[in-house]
């Protein structure tokens, strides 16, 4: 699994000119689902990203996690993390997971948010999605599977 965090002041999320998704401040997510993920690895993740202490306290410092500031994910489907440009220039994607089961785990996943966080968001799986964000700070974090507990990650 990766997932792209972005800090935002605002995202949203459109399908054929129809905002589908939209939030003001908290995380835009990009997720990429790989071919051997797992809802346990996903409930890994989701822990790991609801709990990131990026946003600022009293003192400035980035002491304060999502939901201490009432934050919204927007949650996005995107298999071209799984792009792999090691040979030529045409991009594969045989790492990342077969469609059915990556769009179960990314529903699963956008469930298992909502217990979590009041306002949560997504695009549309496999759609043709434009993406519009205000990256604050800027302040991106990128989380993949070297992240993963050895009982995860089978080594």
């Amino acid at each position: 699994m990766k997932l792209v965090i972005q800090r935002v002041t605002e995202a949203s999320c459109r399908v054929d000119g129809t905002i589908v998704g939209s939030i003001k401040k908290g995380f835009l997510v990009l997720i990429g689902i790989g071919k051997d993920d797992t809802k346990e690895i996903a409930d890994y993740f989701i822990k790991k990203m609801t709990g990131l202490r990026i946003f600022e306290d009293e003192n400035g410092k980035t002491n304060l996690a999502l939901k201490d500031v009432g934050g919204s994910l927007l949650l996005i489907s995107q298999f071209t993390l799984y792009a792999n440009c090691k040979k030529g220039y045409r991009p594969s994607f045989i790492d990342a997971g077969l469609p059915e089961a990556a769009e179960s785990l990314y529903e699963y996943m956008v469930e298992e948010c909502k217990k979590i966080i009041p306002v949560v968001e997504k695009g549309i799986f496999g759609a043709d999605m434009k993406i519009q964000l205000c990256n604050d700070g800027p302040f991106t974090i990128v989380l993949d599977n070297s992240i993963l507990p050895e009982s995860l990650n089978g080594k």
